[in-house]
């Protein structure tokens, strides 16, 4: 049992108000916490006082007689240790206080358990009248009436948690006849061991030929995945590939034949799968396809051509075509099988601007032969799949600051080498075009009419041409007055953790005496946009959390 990492703290309570003491031990396995008041066991089962698991302590409808010291003690096997007291002090209630909206003093907290396990989310409310707590799920799913109910005065009980368990929850405390209420809420995250969705199938497959185990398995957190041959794990080589829920074994030589296992790991467990590969021997088998050559059709396609083996050609009943991506590391292999009455194939559904890999194996009933040589060739780029997405701000009446996002990778199909801006007045049809070029993110127009409505739209180009212009974009000139426009502050990002991200900026010295506040707006790349957040003129931080 560790010492006392939170200690109760004195306070002084209004004749009628809501008392909370609190604390918090570290113990293995968990101490169970009592509390005291003045040195004696304190009796929890009167309705107005709760004690929950997490070592909180709270007092409805405090009276004289709940004044004094109070601490609590932790008791384990074979230790227990007493916190510091803390006084409650009661002073009479003022007659004309009357809250308008109730406050909760302490809503519920992240939590993170697995599974069968209690969880107890906390919620205490203040308020004149005393305000009534509710609790609903943020996803609108309806709370599980058999494993959850209210402990105390709106504190939330989960017994056994299960998966379905997971979830936002709120909790709403409501001024009584009123629609006054105040809201608190928190994550309920729920591991999970890791279970399988797919096993690996057992395979026979001839000497040289390919063998492709698939296995797949969830949890929370995600698994790992892993395999092992006759129980050693494996590890990556040349001939031998593992992809996330793939192990792929080229060129197979009589030492693969054996049991293979998946393993699939998290925090909360782990779990095994097996498959036998069993090898099939022919000596007699061809020399590999060569002369093997590729050329370049368009963005997504490349021709592949090769000579039929020099040695049993005539057994060859079948080629198969194998290419991955040149560049990065674990790139998954495709492989397509065709007859051997070809010695060609246009393989069509590529990435523009992408390095690929091939080679080719030729097969007889019972055997294959070893992997051609490798060739490399790149496909073309191709126009951009879909513009930039733009955002429009005015910095004095006559400006319109024009800013976008670079274009994700896969849509982009190439380097981008040019953008086009057109804009015009929404009461005009002349339209007015500007170049600029790949490597700029934003522009500013200037010398335009205040108080006006402008369009604008933008366009992305490679080397091949120009993509789909984006769709016009409105935006109104602010009215020509002596006050100038702040600047956007310039913002810096920090990842605070897996789901957060603290967002700072600066205050402009010449912007001080006219900013009124800020509004934040977020979004996941593609998705809709978050906000806005109204921030005062004082707010130079904030957190974004559970992202």
């Amino acid at each position: 049992i560790s010492s006392f990492e939170a200690q109760p703290i004195s306070i002084e309570v209004q004749e009628g108000g809501v008392a909370r003491f609190a604390c918090k031990i570290s113990s293995n396995p968990p101490a169970v916490i009592t509390w005291e008041l003045n040195r004696t066991t304190l009796p929890v089962t009167m309705d107005r006082i709760t004690a929950l698991p997490s070592g909180v302590l709270q007092i409805y409808d405090v009276g004289q007689k709940d004044a004094g010291n109070y601490r609590c003690v932790a008791t384990a096997v074979a230790h227990r240790r007493k916190s510091m007291e803390a006084s409650l002090t009661v002073v009479p209630a003022k007659e004309s206080e009357s809250f308008h909206v109730p406050t909760i003093l302490a809503g519920p907290q992240n939590i993170t358990t697995s599974l069968h396990q209690i969880v107890v989310l906390e919620c205490v409310a203040t308020g004149s009248p005393k305000p009534i707590i509710s609790w609903s799920r943020l996803d609108h799913k309806s709370i599980d009436v058999f494993n959850t109910r209210v402990l105390g005065n709106g504190n939330l009980m989960i017994s056994d948690v299960q998966l379905q368990h997971a979830g936002v929850y709120v909790c709403r405390a409501t001024t009584p006849g009123t629609r006054n209420f105040t809201v608190a809420m928190a994550t309920l995250t729920v591991l999970a061991p890791p279970s399988f969705v797919e096993l690996p199938e057992s395979l026979t497959r001839p000497r040289a030929g390919t063998a492709r185990f698939v296995c797949q398995a969830e949890g929370i957190p995600s698994p790992k995945m892993s395999w092992l041959k006759n129980g050693r794990k494996i590890h990556s080589n040349g001939r031998i590939k593992m992809y996330n829920s793939k192990l792929v074994i080229n060129q197979i030589i009589p030492e693969d034949d054996a049991i293979y296992q998946c393993m699939a790991e998290n925090s909360q467990g782990s779990i095994l799968s097996r498959a036998r590969l069993t090898v099939v021997m022919s000596e007699d088998r061809p020399s590999a396809p060569y002369n093997v050559h590729a050329e370049t059709m368009s963005s997504s396609a490349i021709l592949l051509a090769w000579e039929r083996p020099l040695y049993n050609s005539d057994k060859v009943i079948a080629y198969s075509v194998h290419y991955m991506k040149a560049e990065g590391l674990n790139n998954e292999e495709y492989q397509v099988v065709i007859g051997n009455d070809t010695t060609h194939y246009i393989i069509d559904d590529l990435e523009p601007a992408s390095n690929y890999t091939f080679y080719i194996v030729a097969y007889m009933p019972m055997g294959a032969s070893q992997m051609s040589d490798h060739v490399t060739q790149n496909t073309l780029e191709d126009v951009p799949l879909r513009p930039p997405e733009i955002s429009l701000t005015s910095r004095s009446p006559t400006d319109i600051l024009i800013s976008w996002l670079p274009i994700p990778a896969k849509y982009r199909r190439g380097q981008v080498v040019l953008y086009r801006l057109s804009f015009r007045l929404s009461t005009e049809n002349s339209i007015q075009v500007l170049e600029l070029p790949g490597t700029t993110h934003e522009y500013l127009l200037e010398g335009l009419k205040p108080d006006s409505v402008y369009l604008v739209r933008i366009t992305a180009a490679t080397r091949v041409g120009l993509g789909e212009s984006s769709v016009w974009t409105s935006h109104r000139t602010p009215k020509a007055t002596s006050v100038k426009a702040p600047k956007s502050p310039e913002l810096h990002l920090e990842p605070l953790n897996c789901t957060t991200i603290s967002v700072k900026w600066q205050q402009d010295a010449e912007d001080t005496a006219t900013i009124q506040g800020y509004k934040l707006y977020y979004k996941e790349e593609g998705q809709q946009e978050n906000g806005p957040i109204f921030l005062d003129t004082s707010d130079l931080l904030y957190t974004l959390s559970g992202l």
